[in-house]
């Protein structure tokens, strides 16, 4: 059985258009205050210890909250718009700006936090395993 390449275009042209909604929702989710978006982590576990790395090019480490809730991680703050486009006409807006806020679930009981720091445009908690 053959298929159609128009169909299969079809289809990939579909999909592609469901993935940049998903993309456009996760980035540019409507909230109070303006746009909330959430930035990408990347966590990883050793026997003593589990680290947590979000993206936060351009966010001041002053600008940047670490709270707990109950057994949740919550990161958030605001990443304002470089003072040079303030008053300019915007071309194109790829990089998300406003206020962003991260939930990550966390058995909390078993974790620490013992450093945090901001390296290279990255949040880099550590949390020491009891």
């Amino acid at each position: 059985m053959t298929r159609d390449p128009k169909n299969q275009m079809w289809a990939e042209a579909c999909t592609l258009l469901k993935q940049a909604e998903q993309l456009h929702r996760q980035f540019f989710e409507p909230a109070r205050g303006g746009a909330r978006w959430e930035p990408p982590i990347d966590m990883f576990e050793t026997e003593r210890q589990l680290y947590i790395i979000a993206a936060l090019p351009g966010v001041a480490p002053e600008a940047v909250r670490v709270d707990m809730e109950g057994d949740v991680l919550i990161i958030a703050g605001v990443r304002p718009l470089p003072s040079g486009g303030k008053n300019a006409n915007i071309i194109r807006l790829e990089i998300p700006y406003g206020r962003f806020e991260r939930r990550i679930a966390l058995r909390v009981s078993r974790l620490r936090l013992s450093e945090r720091e901001l390296v290279n445009g990255c949040l880099v908690l550590t949390f020491a395993k009891s």
